[in-house]
C-alpha cells in the first residue's frame, strides 16, 4: 500500500457559504402602513401607539403611494391652527410624500449603506416587482455587517 506524502486531499471545487449580503435577508417585513383615505388622525394615533416615526403608505394592491411621518401630520395640525379648523381634518394622501426613494429587495447591504450615506435617509422601503415587501435601515444594515467576518468581509 502506498501512501500519499500530500495527505488528504481536500475538495477545491466546494464553495464556501458567505454569509447572505442582500437587503432581503435584513429588512424588517411586519410594517404599519397606512392608505391614502385614512385621516391624518388615525396616522398620529398609530404613530404614536407603535412609537414609530413614520410609515409607508400603499394602495389596494400594495404598492408604495407616498410615506407619511411625524413632520407631515404636524403640517396638518398647523394648517388647522391657522384656518380655525379642527386639528387632524386632512386625509394621508393630503400630506404624504409621494416622491418616495425605494429600495430593491435583491440590493447588496454595501450599496444600501452608501444609498443611507448619499441620501441622508434614516429608512427605505424595500420593493420587490413594484410591490412593497419591507423596509431597510440603517440599524438593519449594521446589523448585518456584524455578521461578517472583519478580515474578509465574509
Amino acid at each position: 500500500m502506498v501512501k500519499s506524502y500530500r495527505g488528504i486531499a481536500r475538495d477545491t471545487t466546494a464553495v464556501p457559504k458567505l454569509p447572505s449580503l442582500i437587503v432581503a435577508d435584513y429588512m424588517a417585513t411586519r410594517l404599519i402602513t397606512f392608505t391614502p383615505d385614512q385621516t391624518i388622525q388615525e396616522v398620529v394615533r398609530t404613530l404614536l401607539a407603535k412609537r414609530i416615526s413614520g410609515a409607508p403608505v400603499v394602495n389596494d394592491q400594495q404598492e408604495l403611494v407616498g410615506i407619511i411621518s411625524e413632520g407631515d401630520c404636524l403640517t396638518e395640525v398647523v394648517k388647522g391652527k391657522y384656518d380655525n379648523l379642527p386639528i387632524f381634518s386632512g386625509k394621508v394622501r393630503d400630506h404624504m410624500s409621494s416622491e418616495v426613494i425605494s429600495i430593491n429587495a435583491d440590493m447588496n447591504i454595501f450599496e444600501a449603506a452608501n444609498m443611507f450615506l448619499s441620501r441622508r435617509i434614516r429608512r427605505f422601503p424595500v420593493l420587490r416587482e413594484g410591490k412593497l415587501v419591507g423596509q431597510v435601515s440603517q440599524k438593519d444594515v449594521m446589523k448585518a455587517v456584524l455578521k461578517l467576518k472583519s478580515s474578509t468581509w465574509r
